[in-house]
């Protein structure tokens, strides 16, 4: 039987800061209430706790990435990672 893959889309119009990130993240991956909102809590979940398969795909990244800055290049570079350790997650930044 197949394993059926979580799609989570993050839109670039509605995701401006981290928290926003974080809300949206959580709610599509039904992360666990313990879930601290920060991005050494956001490894530990991604890279532990979800099941895959999971495909993670930012749309309009590039607003974004404007209106978080620094965030969003640190907030990336967490994802990567994540993607780099774990060949059941997959991620894909549209600017």
């Amino acid at each position: 039987m197949p394993v059926e893959v979580k799609r989570c889309f993050i839109s670039g119009e509605e995701v401006q800061s981290l928290e926003q990130f974080y809300d949206a993240i959580g709610s599509q991956l039904s992360l666990p209430e313990y879930f601290g909102h920060n991005l050494d809590a956001l490894w530990d979940v991604l890279s532990t706790d979800v099941e895959g398969p999971v495909e993670i795909v930012w749309t309009q990244a590039g607003l974004s990435r404007q209106a978080m800055k620094e965030d969003f290049e640190r907030l990336v570079a967490v994802l990567e990672e994540v993607v780099a350790e774990r060949d059941d997650i997959s991620l894909e930044v549209q600017l």
